[in-house]
């Protein structure tokens, strides 16, 4: 049974930590699916740069190519893999700061931040991982799958189970730094916001004030971490589409400059909103659930550090 307050959802109960696994699970998943032509068209353009060399003229060449309908391809993979994933990140990363910050004290907070976000990452994207194998595989080879349904059979007959988690050491290269920077950039930019700019409490502020510190906090969050995380996501497509067999022949294949600017505008016009509706969905199912907004560790560190 899940333990109330006041009829009230407590914090940190098992209830807690569901609203979290849910709400992660909503706002992932819904978002990633509502971008899904823009990652058909940056993944088309890691693989196939010469071909797919701007967005304008990709998106044109897709259509053109391929028809409309080319541009949602791979939707199923986004919807339930980054849904999947979305619950084990935001739900996990709740657990995991809440665990540490207890057992760690009052120590360094981005160090709570970093180790929270990365231990759940972990979790994430064993869950992604198969889903991911399958989506860039539909995305850019046409004749591959329609989705999920065939696409899994399909991988597991030709490739195996490696087939799978083919991808998983540069997934974890990619979405760790990913996580690790977008959470604690939330998290401080949250503080800042509060203490700096508005100077007032989280629990003074109204519910629109509360969602509009999370949108600002999740934009800045997304596009930091965007940058951080490019090289690696040029490395995952290309081990995806057999265009390298391992990490070190897609770094050369792709060239060490181009790891950081290949398909970074597309990445950061897909990132940055999603980053942001997946806040601000997240911390709106929070707060319907009577829940406080996203940001900042549990109260009795809290107090300690206001005591400091």
């Amino acid at each position: 049974m899940m333990r109330t307050k006041g009829g009230v959802l407590e914090e940190f109960s098992p209830g807690y930590y569901g609203i979290c696994t849910v709400g992660g699970m909503l706002s992932a998943g819904s978002t990633h699916l509502a971008v899904t032509p823009l990652d058909v068209l940056k993944v088309n353009m890691q693989v196939n740069p010469i071909k797919y060399n701007s967005m304008a003229s990709g998106l044109t060449t897709l259509w053109k190519e391929q028809g409309p309908s080319s541009l949602w391809r791979g939707w199923s993979g986004k919807l339930f893999g980054y849904g999947v994933q979305g619950g084990c990140k935001f739900g996990l990363y709740e657990y995991f700061k809440k665990l540490y910050s207890d057992v760690l004290g009052d120590y360094n907070r981005s160090f709570i931040y970093f180790l929270s976000s990365a231990s759940a990452q972990v979790f994430a994207d064993v869950a992604l991982c198969p889903f991911e194998a399958v989506k860039v595989r539909v995305q850019t080879q046409p004749n591959f799958a329609k989705g999920l349904v065939d696409g899994f059979p399909i991988l597991y007959r030709t490739e195996g189970l490696t087939g799978f988690y083919r991808g998983i050491l540069p997934l974890w290269g990619r979405n760790l730094p990913f996580s690790m920077v977008m959470f604690s950039t939330f998290e401080h930019s949250v503080d800042l916001i509060y203490n700096q700019v508005l100077q007032k409490r989280r629990e003074d502020c109204s519910r629109a004030q509360q969602l509009g510190v999370s949108c600002l906090a999740g934009y800045t969050a997304g596009a930091v971490g965007t940058v951080i995380s490019n090289p690696a996501d040029n490395v995952v497509a290309s081990l995806y589409n057999r265009n390298s067999e391992n990490v070190l022949q897609a770094v050369k294949n792709i060239g060490f400059a181009n790891l950081f600017t290949r398909s970074l505008p597309v990445r950061i016009a897909i990132v940055g909103p999603v980053v942001t509706l997946q806040w601000f969905f997240y911390d709106t199912i929070k707060l319907l659930s009577g829940l406080p907004s996203s940001g900042g560790l549990n109260r009795r560190m809290e107090e300690a550090n206001l005591s400091t």
